[in-house]
Protein backbone atom coordinates (compact mmCIF):
# COMPACT_ATOMS: atom_id res chain seq x y z
CA UNK A 1 0.00 0.00 0.00
CA UNK A 2 0.96 3.57 -0.76
CA UNK A 3 2.18 6.21 1.70
CA UNK A 4 0.73 8.53 -1.26
CA UNK A 5 -2.42 10.27 0.66
CA UNK A 6 -4.85 11.51 -2.29
CA UNK A 7 -6.82 10.31 -5.01
CA UNK A 8 -8.55 12.46 -7.89
CA UNK A 9 -11.47 12.01 -9.36
CA UNK A 10 -12.01 13.44 -13.02
CA UNK A 11 -16.15 13.49 -13.63
CA UNK A 12 -17.15 14.07 -17.49
CA UNK A 13 -20.69 15.01 -16.97
CA UNK A 14 -23.37 16.70 -19.48
CA UNK A 15 -22.62 20.35 -18.91
CA UNK A 16 -19.41 20.27 -17.65
CA UNK A 17 -16.17 18.43 -16.58
CA UNK A 18 -15.33 18.34 -12.70
CA UNK A 19 -12.24 17.12 -10.62
CA UNK A 20 -12.61 16.37 -7.17
CA UNK A 21 -9.71 15.48 -4.52
CA UNK A 22 -10.06 13.47 -1.94
CA UNK A 23 -8.28 11.96 1.07
CA UNK A 24 -8.06 8.13 0.94
CA UNK A 25 -11.09 8.34 3.61
CA UNK A 26 -13.60 10.16 1.41
CA UNK A 27 -13.38 13.69 2.68
CA UNK A 28 -13.14 16.48 0.00
CA UNK A 29 -9.71 18.68 -0.24
CA UNK A 30 -10.47 20.33 -3.41
CA UNK A 31 -12.82 20.66 -5.98
CA UNK A 32 -13.43 22.66 -9.48
CA UNK A 33 -14.98 22.46 -12.12
CA UNK A 34 -15.31 24.11 -15.79
CA UNK A 35 -18.89 24.28 -17.91
CA UNK A 36 -18.59 23.90 -21.67
CA UNK A 37 -21.37 24.79 -24.11
CA UNK A 38 -24.23 22.16 -25.56
CA UNK A 39 -24.91 22.99 -29.21
CA UNK A 40 -28.27 22.47 -30.97
CA UNK A 41 -27.68 23.42 -34.72
CA UNK A 42 -31.03 21.90 -35.54
CA UNK A 43 -34.70 20.54 -33.52
CA UNK A 44 -33.73 17.66 -31.68
CA UNK A 45 -30.09 17.56 -32.09
CA UNK A 46 -28.03 18.23 -28.95
CA UNK A 47 -24.07 18.39 -29.49
CA UNK A 48 -20.80 18.74 -28.09
CA UNK A 49 -17.31 19.78 -29.14
CA UNK A 50 -14.88 16.87 -28.04
CA UNK A 51 -11.97 19.20 -27.65
CA UNK A 52 -13.50 21.76 -25.66
CA UNK A 53 -14.74 18.79 -23.30
CA UNK A 54 -10.92 17.80 -23.31
CA UNK A 55 -9.67 21.52 -22.44
CA UNK A 56 -12.35 21.25 -19.65
CA UNK A 57 -10.83 18.49 -18.30
CA UNK A 58 -7.26 19.30 -18.19
CA UNK A 59 -8.18 22.71 -16.84
CA UNK A 60 -10.65 21.44 -14.00
CA UNK A 61 -7.86 18.79 -12.95
CA UNK A 62 -5.29 21.32 -12.80
CA UNK A 63 -7.27 23.89 -11.12
CA UNK A 64 -8.45 21.15 -8.00
CA UNK A 65 -4.50 19.87 -7.26
CA UNK A 66 -3.47 23.58 -7.21
CA UNK A 67 -6.53 24.76 -5.18
CA UNK A 68 -5.39 21.84 -2.78
CA UNK A 69 -2.23 22.95 -2.37
CA UNK A 70 -0.39 19.19 -2.98
CA UNK A 71 2.42 18.03 -4.67
CA UNK A 72 2.01 16.13 -7.63
CA UNK A 73 4.13 13.13 -5.83
CA UNK A 74 1.24 12.90 -3.23
CA UNK A 75 -0.97 11.74 -5.68
CA UNK A 76 -2.06 8.24 -5.85
CA UNK A 77 -3.97 8.05 -9.31
CA UNK A 78 -6.63 10.11 -11.11
CA UNK A 79 -9.92 8.20 -11.84
CA UNK A 80 -12.67 8.54 -14.35
CA UNK A 81 -16.77 8.91 -14.25
CA UNK A 82 -18.31 9.61 -17.40
CA UNK A 83 -21.68 10.35 -18.90
CA UNK A 84 -23.31 7.90 -20.92
CA UNK A 85 -24.73 7.42 -24.20
CA UNK A 86 -22.39 10.16 -25.95
CA UNK A 87 -20.82 9.29 -29.58
CA UNK A 88 -18.12 10.61 -31.88
CA UNK A 89 -16.78 9.50 -35.16
CA UNK A 90 -13.19 9.25 -35.79
CA UNK A 91 -11.13 9.20 -38.94
CA UNK A 92 -7.71 7.54 -39.87
CA UNK A 93 -5.80 10.15 -38.25
CA UNK A 94 -7.37 9.69 -34.75
CA UNK A 95 -9.06 13.57 -34.76
CA UNK A 96 -12.73 13.91 -33.70
CA UNK A 97 -14.78 14.39 -37.26
CA UNK A 98 -17.97 14.68 -35.83
CA UNK A 99 -19.36 16.43 -32.60
CA UNK A 100 -19.53 14.63 -29.60
CA UNK A 101 -23.30 13.28 -29.71
CA UNK A 102 -25.03 13.74 -26.25
CA UNK A 103 -27.53 11.30 -24.58
CA UNK A 104 -30.40 14.37 -25.08
CA UNK A 105 -30.22 14.10 -28.84
CA UNK A 106 -33.11 13.24 -30.66
CA UNK A 107 -32.80 12.85 -33.88
CA UNK A 108 -32.55 9.34 -34.39
CA UNK A 109 -36.53 8.34 -33.25
CA UNK A 110 -37.59 7.12 -36.33
CA UNK A 111 -34.74 4.59 -36.13
CA UNK A 112 -35.73 3.69 -32.48
CA UNK A 113 -39.29 3.29 -33.24
CA UNK A 114 -38.85 0.89 -36.77
CA UNK A 115 -36.35 -1.32 -34.35
CA UNK A 116 -38.87 -1.67 -31.54
CA UNK A 117 -40.96 -2.85 -34.14
CA UNK A 118 -39.25 -5.08 -35.87
CA UNK A 119 -35.85 -7.35 -34.51
CA UNK A 120 -35.26 -4.83 -31.07
CA UNK A 121 -36.26 -6.85 -28.53
CA UNK A 122 -34.11 -9.48 -29.28
CA UNK A 123 -30.83 -7.24 -29.38
CA UNK A 124 -32.56 -5.33 -26.11
CA UNK A 125 -32.45 -8.44 -24.51
CA UNK A 126 -28.97 -8.86 -25.09
CA UNK A 127 -27.89 -5.85 -24.64
CA UNK A 128 -29.47 -4.42 -21.80
CA UNK A 129 -30.48 -1.21 -23.32
CA UNK A 130 -33.27 0.20 -24.19
CA UNK A 131 -34.35 1.35 -27.46
CA UNK A 132 -34.06 4.80 -27.50
CA UNK A 133 -32.51 7.62 -29.38
CA UNK A 134 -30.44 8.01 -26.41
CA UNK A 135 -28.85 4.96 -27.46
CA UNK A 136 -25.73 5.00 -29.75
CA UNK A 137 -26.84 2.19 -31.71
CA UNK A 138 -29.69 4.38 -32.54
CA UNK A 139 -27.84 7.22 -33.14
CA UNK A 140 -25.68 5.31 -35.92
CA UNK A 141 -28.74 3.22 -37.64
CA UNK A 142 -29.81 7.45 -38.09
CA UNK A 143 -26.28 7.79 -39.65
CA UNK A 144 -26.35 5.42 -42.00
CA UNK A 145 -29.82 5.70 -43.09
CA UNK A 146 -29.24 9.47 -43.60
CA UNK A 147 -25.55 8.90 -45.12
CA UNK A 148 -24.06 11.52 -42.45
CA UNK A 149 -20.70 12.07 -44.04
CA UNK A 150 -19.02 11.35 -40.81
CA UNK A 151 -19.93 7.98 -40.40
CA UNK A 152 -19.11 7.22 -43.94
CA UNK A 153 -15.93 8.42 -42.77
CA UNK A 154 -15.14 6.86 -39.60
CA UNK A 155 -12.02 5.00 -38.86
CA UNK A 156 -13.72 4.10 -35.37
CA UNK A 157 -16.97 5.18 -33.05
CA UNK A 158 -16.11 5.98 -29.54
CA UNK A 159 -17.71 8.31 -26.35
CA UNK A 160 -16.12 11.40 -24.93
CA UNK A 161 -14.40 8.72 -22.70
CA UNK A 162 -12.54 7.11 -25.21
CA UNK A 163 -12.00 10.03 -26.90
CA UNK A 164 -9.84 11.33 -24.20
CA UNK A 165 -7.92 8.22 -23.25
CA UNK A 166 -7.01 8.35 -27.19
CA UNK A 167 -5.67 11.88 -27.00
CA UNK A 168 -4.04 11.18 -23.81
CA UNK A 169 -2.51 7.57 -24.25
CA UNK A 170 -2.60 6.33 -28.09
CA UNK A 171 -5.09 3.49 -27.26
CA UNK A 172 -8.87 2.52 -27.98
CA UNK A 173 -10.33 1.31 -24.38
CA UNK A 174 -13.49 1.49 -23.13
CA UNK A 175 -14.42 -0.14 -19.56
CA UNK A 176 -17.63 -2.47 -19.47
CA UNK A 177 -20.52 0.40 -18.60
CA UNK A 178 -19.96 2.84 -20.88
CA UNK A 179 -20.16 -0.26 -23.45
CA UNK A 180 -23.05 -1.33 -21.89
CA UNK A 181 -24.45 1.71 -22.53
CA UNK A 182 -24.12 1.73 -26.42
CA UNK A 183 -26.65 -1.02 -27.09
CA UNK A 184 -23.44 -2.48 -29.14
CA UNK A 185 -22.17 -4.86 -26.10
CA UNK A 186 -23.36 -8.05 -24.64
CA UNK A 187 -24.03 -7.87 -21.37
CA UNK A 188 -23.85 -11.79 -20.85
CA UNK A 189 -20.84 -12.23 -23.31
CA UNK A 190 -18.92 -8.78 -22.37
CA UNK A 191 -17.72 -8.73 -25.89
CA UNK A 192 -19.52 -6.31 -29.16
CA UNK A 193 -22.69 -8.21 -30.10
CA UNK A 194 -23.14 -9.17 -33.76
CA UNK A 195 -26.56 -8.46 -34.77
CA UNK A 196 -26.23 -4.78 -33.11
CA UNK A 197 -22.99 -4.60 -35.25
CA UNK A 198 -25.03 -6.02 -38.35
CA UNK A 199 -27.99 -3.08 -37.86
CA UNK A 200 -25.60 -0.47 -37.24
CA UNK A 201 -23.76 -1.17 -40.36
CA UNK A 202 -20.38 -1.39 -38.82
CA UNK A 203 -17.47 -3.99 -37.93
CA UNK A 204 -16.32 -4.76 -34.08
CA UNK A 205 -12.79 -3.36 -35.25
CA UNK A 206 -14.60 0.41 -35.59
CA UNK A 207 -14.90 -0.14 -31.82
CA UNK A 208 -12.82 0.27 -28.97
CA UNK A 209 -11.44 -2.71 -27.01
CA UNK A 210 -13.93 -3.25 -23.68
CA UNK A 211 -11.90 -3.67 -20.55
CA UNK A 212 -12.43 -3.88 -16.54
CA UNK A 213 -13.09 -0.50 -15.02
CA UNK A 214 -9.54 -1.27 -13.26
CA UNK A 215 -7.58 -0.80 -16.30
CA UNK A 216 -4.93 1.35 -15.52
CA UNK A 217 -3.05 4.13 -18.28
CA UNK A 218 0.24 5.53 -17.68
CA UNK A 219 2.72 7.61 -20.32
CA UNK A 220 1.37 11.33 -20.09
CA UNK A 221 3.18 13.93 -22.15
CA UNK A 222 5.87 16.23 -20.30
CA UNK A 223 3.28 19.08 -21.66
CA UNK A 224 0.16 17.91 -21.27
CA UNK A 225 0.84 16.32 -17.75
CA UNK A 226 2.12 20.08 -16.99
CA UNK A 227 -0.74 21.50 -17.70
CA UNK A 228 -2.61 19.21 -15.49
CA UNK A 229 -0.30 19.58 -12.64
CA UNK A 230 0.27 15.81 -12.66
CA UNK A 231 3.51 13.83 -12.98
CA UNK A 232 3.97 12.10 -16.07
CA UNK A 233 4.10 8.50 -14.83
CA UNK A 234 0.56 9.14 -12.86
CA UNK A 235 -1.76 6.32 -13.21
CA UNK A 236 -4.90 7.36 -14.82
CA UNK A 237 -7.70 4.58 -13.64
CA UNK A 238 -10.47 3.98 -16.90
CA UNK A 239 -13.28 3.74 -14.28
CA UNK A 240 -16.55 3.74 -15.18
CA UNK A 241 -19.83 5.56 -16.14
CA UNK A 242 -21.54 8.20 -13.66
CA UNK A 243 -24.45 5.83 -12.84
CA UNK A 244 -23.07 2.69 -11.14
CA UNK A 245 -20.00 4.98 -9.82
CA UNK A 246 -23.22 6.83 -8.02
CA UNK A 247 -24.17 3.75 -6.52
CA UNK A 248 -20.71 2.94 -5.40
CA UNK A 249 -19.43 6.35 -3.72
CA UNK A 250 -23.11 6.47 -1.89
CA UNK A 251 -22.63 3.07 -0.61
CA UNK A 252 -26.25 1.42 -2.83
CA UNK A 253 -24.13 -1.61 -3.88
CA UNK A 254 -25.72 -4.40 -1.98
CA UNK A 255 -29.02 -6.62 -2.36
CA UNK A 256 -31.97 -3.86 -1.82
CA UNK A 257 -29.56 -0.45 -1.56
CA UNK A 258 -31.30 1.54 -4.22
CA UNK A 259 -29.79 4.81 -5.45
CA UNK A 260 -31.67 7.82 -6.52
CA UNK A 261 -29.79 10.78 -8.55
CA UNK A 262 -31.16 13.76 -9.46
CA UNK A 263 -29.11 16.50 -11.29
CA UNK A 264 -30.11 17.74 -14.68
CA UNK A 265 -31.56 14.22 -15.30
CA UNK A 266 -32.69 11.80 -12.89
CA UNK A 267 -31.97 8.10 -12.20
CA UNK A 268 -33.21 5.14 -10.01
CA UNK A 269 -31.03 2.41 -9.55
CA UNK A 270 -29.77 -1.13 -7.98
CA UNK A 271 -26.89 -3.28 -8.37
CA UNK A 272 -27.16 -7.13 -9.51
CA UNK A 273 -25.22 -10.07 -9.22
CA UNK A 274 -26.89 -11.56 -12.30
CA UNK A 275 -28.10 -9.61 -15.53
CA UNK A 276 -31.63 -9.40 -15.90
CA UNK A 277 -33.98 -8.08 -18.44
CA UNK A 278 -37.46 -8.80 -19.78
CA UNK A 279 -39.39 -8.29 -23.14
CA UNK A 280 -41.13 -5.03 -21.40
CA UNK A 281 -38.31 -3.39 -21.61
CA UNK A 282 -39.01 -1.17 -19.14
CA UNK A 283 -35.53 -0.66 -17.74
CA UNK A 284 -31.75 -0.55 -18.40
CA UNK A 285 -28.97 -3.86 -17.48
CA UNK A 286 -25.70 -2.66 -18.17
CA UNK A 287 -22.16 -4.55 -16.81
CA UNK A 288 -19.81 -2.65 -14.38
CA UNK A 289 -17.73 -6.19 -13.59
CA UNK A 290 -17.87 -9.81 -14.58
CA UNK A 291 -20.18 -10.28 -11.68
CA UNK A 292 -21.38 -7.14 -11.42
CA UNK A 293 -24.43 -5.19 -13.21
CA UNK A 294 -26.37 -2.05 -12.44
CA UNK A 295 -30.36 -2.46 -13.56
CA UNK A 296 -32.39 0.78 -13.06
CA UNK A 297 -33.73 3.53 -15.28
CA UNK A 298 -33.07 7.16 -16.17
CA UNK A 299 -35.27 10.14 -16.55
CA UNK A 300 -34.83 13.57 -19.20
CA UNK A 301 -36.30 15.62 -16.45
CA UNK A 302 -34.71 16.05 -13.13
CA UNK A 303 -33.38 19.84 -12.43
CA UNK A 304 -33.62 20.47 -15.81
CA UNK A 305 -37.73 21.14 -14.73
CA UNK A 306 -36.90 23.38 -11.66
CA UNK A 307 -34.34 25.13 -13.86
CA UNK A 308 -37.66 25.37 -16.47
CA UNK A 309 -40.20 26.44 -13.43
CA UNK A 310 -37.54 29.30 -12.06
CA UNK A 311 -37.37 30.88 -16.54
CA UNK A 312 -40.88 30.46 -16.57
CA UNK A 313 -42.65 31.59 -13.07
CA UNK A 314 -39.36 32.78 -11.16
CA UNK A 315 -38.73 36.21 -12.63
CA UNK A 316 -39.87 38.34 -9.34
CA UNK A 317 -37.45 35.29 -7.26
CA UNK A 318 -34.17 35.95 -9.76
CA UNK A 319 -34.64 39.63 -9.44
CA UNK A 320 -34.80 39.22 -5.37
CA UNK A 321 -31.71 36.58 -5.69
CA UNK A 322 -29.85 39.33 -7.97
CA UNK A 323 -30.41 42.33 -5.33
CA UNK A 324 -30.03 40.38 -1.90
CA UNK A 325 -27.22 37.97 -2.65
CA UNK A 326 -28.45 36.09 0.31
CA UNK A 327 -30.55 32.96 -1.19
CA UNK A 328 -30.70 31.90 -5.25
CA UNK A 329 -34.09 31.82 -6.61
CA UNK A 330 -34.37 28.20 -6.11
CA UNK A 331 -33.87 28.80 -2.82
CA UNK A 332 -36.95 31.42 -2.73
CA UNK A 333 -39.01 29.41 -4.97
CA UNK A 334 -38.67 26.47 -2.40
CA UNK A 335 -39.78 28.24 0.25
CA UNK A 336 -42.92 29.40 -1.93
CA UNK A 337 -43.44 25.59 -2.66
CA UNK A 338 -43.21 24.62 1.02
CA UNK A 339 -46.28 27.17 1.96
CA UNK A 340 -48.29 24.85 0.08
CA UNK A 341 -49.95 21.29 1.32
CA UNK A 342 -48.37 18.30 0.16
CA UNK A 343 -50.17 16.89 -2.83
CA UNK A 344 -50.77 20.74 -4.14
CA UNK A 345 -54.22 20.99 -3.39
CA UNK A 346 -54.95 18.27 -6.43
CA UNK A 347 -52.80 19.25 -9.13
CA UNK A 348 -50.90 17.07 -10.74
CA UNK A 349 -47.46 18.04 -13.14
CA UNK A 350 -46.11 15.12 -15.88
CA UNK A 351 -42.76 16.53 -16.20
CA UNK A 352 -42.10 15.01 -19.17
CA UNK A 353 -40.29 18.85 -20.84
CA UNK A 354 -37.83 17.00 -22.88
CA UNK A 355 -39.57 13.52 -23.83
CA UNK A 356 -39.02 10.44 -21.27
CA UNK A 357 -37.01 7.35 -21.31
CA UNK A 358 -37.99 5.27 -18.67
CA UNK A 359 -39.83 3.65 -17.82
CA UNK A 360 -42.03 4.76 -21.12
CA UNK A 361 -38.84 5.53 -23.83
CA UNK A 362 -41.37 7.84 -25.72
CA UNK A 363 -39.40 11.02 -26.93
CA UNK A 364 -42.90 11.89 -27.80
CA UNK A 365 -44.09 12.54 -24.37
CA UNK A 366 -44.87 16.01 -23.33
CA UNK A 367 -45.17 17.97 -19.97
CA UNK A 368 -48.89 18.48 -18.96
CA UNK A 369 -50.05 20.49 -15.47
CA UNK A 370 -53.61 17.95 -14.72
CA UNK A 371 -56.41 19.49 -12.43
CA UNK A 372 -55.58 23.40 -12.98
CA UNK A 373 -58.33 25.83 -10.81
CA UNK A 374 -58.34 29.44 -10.09
CA UNK A 375 -57.58 28.63 -6.53
CA UNK A 376 -54.16 27.46 -7.79
CA UNK A 377 -51.67 29.76 -7.99
CA UNK A 378 -47.75 29.68 -8.25
CA UNK A 379 -46.43 28.43 -5.59
CA UNK A 380 -49.08 25.35 -6.30
CA UNK A 381 -47.37 25.34 -9.64
CA UNK A 382 -43.84 25.42 -8.44
CA UNK A 383 -44.96 22.77 -5.79
CA UNK A 384 -46.48 20.10 -7.88
CA UNK A 385 -43.65 20.46 -10.27
CA UNK A 386 -41.48 19.16 -7.77
CA UNK A 387 -43.84 16.35 -6.76
CA UNK A 388 -44.37 15.35 -10.46
CA UNK A 389 -40.49 14.81 -10.56
CA UNK A 390 -40.42 12.34 -8.11
CA UNK A 391 -43.67 10.57 -8.87
CA UNK A 392 -41.85 10.31 -12.32
CA UNK A 393 -38.64 8.30 -10.40
CA UNK A 394 -41.07 6.43 -8.35
CA UNK A 395 -43.21 5.03 -11.27
CA UNK A 396 -39.26 3.90 -12.75
CA UNK A 397 -38.98 2.34 -9.40
CA UNK A 398 -41.73 0.47 -9.55
CA UNK A 399 -40.75 -1.02 -13.05
CA UNK A 400 -37.29 -1.84 -11.08
CA UNK A 401 -38.99 -3.33 -8.31
CA UNK A 402 -40.57 -6.22 -10.75
CA UNK A 403 -37.14 -7.49 -11.61
CA UNK A 404 -35.25 -6.40 -8.69
CA UNK A 405 -37.39 -6.57 -5.76
CA UNK A 406 -38.02 -4.20 -2.99
CA UNK A 407 -35.79 -1.62 -2.28
CA UNK A 408 -34.24 -2.00 1.76
CA UNK A 409 -32.13 1.13 1.77
CA UNK A 410 -33.18 4.79 -0.05
CA UNK A 411 -29.53 6.24 -1.18
CA UNK A 412 -29.99 10.11 -2.39
CA UNK A 413 -27.36 12.10 -4.47
CA UNK A 414 -27.06 14.39 -7.05
CA UNK A 415 -27.86 18.17 -7.05
CA UNK A 416 -31.25 18.09 -5.58
CA UNK A 417 -29.57 16.27 -2.18
CA UNK A 418 -28.85 19.88 -1.55
CA UNK A 419 -32.52 20.60 -0.86
CA UNK A 420 -34.90 19.46 1.95
CA UNK A 421 -38.08 20.23 0.43
CA UNK A 422 -37.37 17.49 -2.35
CA UNK A 423 -35.63 15.37 -0.29
CA UNK A 424 -38.74 15.16 2.01
CA UNK A 425 -41.14 14.60 -1.09
CA UNK A 426 -38.70 11.75 -1.74
CA UNK A 427 -39.12 10.14 1.78
CA UNK A 428 -43.19 10.98 1.74
CA UNK A 429 -43.70 9.58 -1.63
CA UNK A 430 -41.15 6.64 -1.44
CA UNK A 431 -42.42 5.82 2.37
CA UNK A 432 -38.85 5.09 3.18
CA UNK A 433 -36.28 6.80 5.12
CA UNK A 434 -33.40 8.93 3.19
CA UNK A 435 -29.86 8.53 3.58
CA UNK A 436 -28.16 11.23 2.30
CA UNK A 437 -24.16 11.52 2.01
CA UNK A 438 -21.91 14.68 3.54
CA UNK A 439 -20.69 14.89 0.04
CA UNK A 440 -22.87 14.95 -3.03
CA UNK A 441 -19.69 14.56 -5.22
CA UNK A 442 -20.89 10.43 -5.14
CA UNK A 443 -19.62 9.31 -8.82
CA UNK A 444 -16.63 11.32 -7.97
CA UNK A 445 -15.89 9.49 -5.20
CA UNK A 446 -17.13 5.60 -6.51
CA UNK A 447 -14.55 6.70 -9.42
CA UNK A 448 -11.90 7.47 -6.88
CA UNK A 449 -12.54 4.64 -5.06
CA UNK A 450 -12.20 2.28 -7.95
CA UNK A 451 -8.66 3.63 -8.35
CA UNK A 452 -7.92 2.93 -5.08
CA UNK A 453 -9.19 -0.88 -5.69
CA UNK A 454 -7.02 -0.74 -9.23
CA UNK A 455 -3.84 0.36 -7.07
CA UNK A 456 -4.65 -2.36 -4.27
CA UNK A 457 -5.22 0.54 -1.90
CA UNK A 458 -8.33 -0.78 -0.85
CA UNK A 459 -9.65 -4.69 -0.25
CA UNK A 460 -12.82 -4.51 -2.72
CA UNK A 461 -15.16 -2.36 -4.10
CA UNK A 462 -17.82 -3.34 -1.07
CA UNK A 463 -15.29 -1.81 1.45
CA UNK A 464 -16.27 1.51 0.38
CA UNK A 465 -19.51 1.45 2.86
CA UNK A 466 -17.21 2.39 5.93
CA UNK A 467 -15.77 4.99 4.27
CA UNK A 468 -19.14 7.38 2.96
CA UNK A 469 -19.89 10.02 6.05
CA UNK A 470 -23.38 10.60 6.20
CA UNK A 471 -24.87 13.76 6.70
CA UNK A 472 -28.67 13.11 7.44
CA UNK A 473 -31.77 11.01 7.31
CA UNK A 474 -35.28 11.94 6.38
CA UNK A 475 -38.06 10.09 7.56
CA UNK A 476 -41.61 9.62 6.21
CA UNK A 477 -44.85 11.54 7.09
CA UNK A 478 -47.25 9.19 7.12
CA UNK A 479 -50.06 11.45 6.59
CA UNK A 480 -48.17 12.98 3.69
CA UNK A 481 -47.19 9.35 2.33
CA UNK A 482 -51.16 8.06 2.20
CA UNK A 483 -52.00 11.59 0.32
CA UNK A 484 -49.55 10.72 -2.36
CA UNK A 485 -50.39 7.28 -2.57
CA UNK A 486 -54.18 8.20 -3.55
CA UNK A 487 -52.57 11.29 -5.92
CA UNK A 488 -50.18 8.38 -7.56
CA UNK A 489 -52.61 6.59 -8.51
CA UNK A 490 -53.66 9.28 -10.85
CA UNK A 491 -50.54 10.40 -11.52
CA UNK A 492 -50.01 6.88 -12.99
CA UNK A 493 -52.83 6.53 -15.41
CA UNK A 494 -52.07 10.16 -16.89
CA UNK A 495 -49.33 8.84 -19.53
CA UNK A 496 -51.05 5.96 -21.13
CA UNK A 497 -54.10 8.07 -21.34
CA UNK A 498 -52.60 11.29 -22.84
CA UNK A 499 -49.88 9.48 -25.03
CA UNK A 500 -51.49 9.00 -28.27
CA UNK A 501 -52.35 12.85 -27.46
CA UNK A 502 -48.92 13.75 -27.12
CA UNK A 503 -47.87 11.49 -30.62
CA UNK A 504 -50.58 13.90 -32.26
CA UNK A 505 -49.26 17.08 -31.07
CA UNK A 506 -45.48 15.70 -32.06
CA UNK A 507 -46.41 14.82 -35.64
CA UNK A 508 -48.61 18.55 -35.95
CA UNK A 509 -45.14 19.82 -34.68
CA UNK A 510 -43.00 18.31 -37.10
CA UNK A 511 -45.43 19.03 -40.03
CA UNK A 512 -45.33 23.01 -39.00
CA UNK A 513 -41.90 22.65 -39.27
Amino acid sequence: MSTKKYVAALDIGTTSAKAVLFQKNGVVVAEHECSYPVYQPQPSWVEQDPYEIEQAAIRSLSAAIQKSGIQPSELICVSFSSAMHSLICVNEKHEAISPSITWADGRSVEQASRLKDTFGTDIYLQTGTPLHPMSPLCKLLWMRDTGYGPYVQAAKFVSIKEFLFMRWFGTYIVDYAIASASGLFNIHTFDWHEDALVAAGISKEQLSKPVPSTTICQGLSSELANRMSVSVDIPFVIGSSDGPLANLGIGAINPGDVALTIGTSGAIRQMSSSPRTDELQEIFCYGVTKDLWIMGGPSNNGGIVFQWMKDVFGEIEVERALTSGDASAYDLLSELAKGVKPGADGLLFLPFLNGERAPYWDANARGSYIGLTLAHKKAHMIRAGLEGVIFSMYSIGEALERLAGEPANLFASGGFARSSLWLQMVADIFGKEVQVPVSHQSSAWGAAWFGLYALGEVSSLSAIKTEIPMKETYVPNAVHHQVYRQLYETYRDLYAALKPHFHALATIQKAAK
